[in-house]
Order: C-alpha cells, then sequence, then structure tokens
C-alpha cells in the first residue's frame, strides 16, 4: 500500500500572510491540525501545526496589556510562526516508509508533492485508518491471535489451516513471533481447533461485532 492510497488529496492550504487567529479559526471549523502554507505562487513554503499556533499566542504570563493582546494577534502572520524546511513525502512512498518518518520525526502529518506541486497530505490519522483496514476491524468475525515459530512456511500452514474449514481470512498481521487474523465463516471453536496443530498456542479467540474498531 502506497501513500497514494490513503492520503488527503486537496488538502487545505493558506498564505504566509494568514494571520495566526485565522489559522486557528479554519483549524477549528475544518477540523485539521495542521496546515500547509504556500507563497503567492501557490508553492508550499511551510507548515504549521495547531501546537505552533497556540504557542504563538500570548500566555497569561505575557507583559502585554489586555488591549495590546488582540491587536498583536491580528498582527501576527503564521509566516512568523511556521516550520519552513518541511519533511515531504511522495504519492508512490511506501505507508511504512512514511509511518517511519512520522515516528522518528515525531511529527503528525506529511505533505504530499508531486515535483514541486502540493497533492495530499498524510497523518497519524490516516495511518491509523489504514492499520484497521489491514485487520478488517470495521467488520464482525472471529478474530484470533497464535504464537508461532518463526519458520520458513508458517504463514502458508495457519493460513491453510483456516481455508480448509471453510475460513474467509479479511484481516492479518503478522509480527515475529504472533500472527492475528479475522476470519469469517467460521466458529471459536473450530477455528481454534484447526489452527492448534499448526501452531505453538493459541493466545486469543474471540468473536467481534461489525462496525467497532476491534
Amino acid at each position: 500500500m502506497f501513500v497514494r492510497d490513503r492520503m488527503s488529496h486537496n488538502p487545505i492550504t493558506i498564505t504566509t500572510d494568514t494571520t495566526v487567529l485565522d489559522a486557528l479559526d479554519l483549524m477549528s471549523k475544518r477540523k485539521v491540525r495542521r496546515l500547509p502554507i504556500l507563497d503567492g505562487k501557490g508553492k508550499m513554503v511551510g507548515i504549521v501545526s495547531d501546537k505552533d499556533l497556540l504557542r504563538a499566542t500570548p500566555s497569561p504570563a505575557t507583559t502585554l496589556a489586555k488591549y495590546e493582546i488582540p491587536e498583536a494577534l491580528q498582527k501576527l502572520t503564521v509566516d512568523k510562526v511556521m516550520t519552513r524546511n518541511v519533511i515531504t513525502v511522495t504519492e508512490d512512498t511506501t505507508l511504512e516508509e512514511a509511518a517511519c518518518i512520522l515516528l522518528d520525526k515525531r511529527i503528525g502529518g506529511l505533505p504530499v508533492m508531486r515535483g514541486e506541486a502540493l497533492v495530499g497530505i498524510i497523518t497519524e490519522t490516516d495511518m491509523f485508518k489504514s492499520l484497521l483496514a489491514l485487520m478488517g476491524g470495521r467488520r464482525g468475525g472471529v478474530r484470533v491471535t497464535v504464537k508461532v515459530l518463526n519458520a520458513k512456511g508458517t504463514l502458508a500452514r495457519v493460513t491453510g489451516a483456516v481455508f480448509a474449514i471453510g475460513g474467509d481470512i479479511v484481516g492479518i498481521g503478522i509480527t515475529d513471533e504472533t500472527i492475528t487474523m479475522k476470519v469469517l465463516d467460521v466458529s471459536e471453536q473450530a477455528l481454534a481447533e484447526a489452527l492448534k496443530p499448526v501452531v505453538e498456542s493459541v493466545v486469543d479467540v474471540r468473536s467481534v461485532s461489525g462496525g467497532g474498531c476491534a
């Protein structure tokens, strides 16, 4: 799966002369937490987050008089507080790579570029949605986690056992020691019994209803 499959297209943007107050108001109305910033020619020159904007607003300990604060904020523009060296990705960046960048750089979103053109943005929320999709998160079924030996052919044996009893795997996640699946058209007991001969142990098996995030 690639960034283009999960990014938000045509992201909401602002210009360098947008005030901090207007940017905060736009974030609140559009329910976003970061805004790419474009110059007069439409080129991205920075990005600003809600935290950047909130840090820019006067604290209760400010030396400004109360009547001076609104005037100061009306004059403060986002180019004064934006991040200029923006970390970006392209549409064909893999989701794993984008997730690693978000984690390693401790940021919440990445503008997506096509050359010098901004075509999207992918955020940590998009990553959570992708994880849910991979695990069949909003579909009902039987969710099972098994402990396995890190041996060649293990996945084939596990999935083969599920298919042999008529199960339909709609989500799967794999670590070094476990495999978690969401399976349709089987009972908890039948699934557990089918998997026991091909795994080290069945860690958990439960039925989950559709519509939730389990």
